[in-house]
């Protein structure tokens, strides 16, 4: 059983991890997002209170 043999483990993590740091995550990073995010004032309104016609 394969999996139960401890000695490939850390270099499969380490192999992962630099897949992972080296291609993709600069791959990822270059994209833009469709709908860039706007500025826009912040209202801040006022709930109106309910209107409890039994009380």
């Amino acid at each position: 059983m394969p999996q139960l043999n401890p000695a490939p483990w850390f270099s499969i993590m380490v192999m992962t991890w630099l897949t992972l740091a080296l291609l993709i995550q600069p791959k990822l990073l270059t994209f833009t997002t469709t709908n860039p995010p706007s500025k826009k004032p912040s209202l801040i309104t006022k709930p109106t209170p309910w209107a409890w016609p039994w009380t």
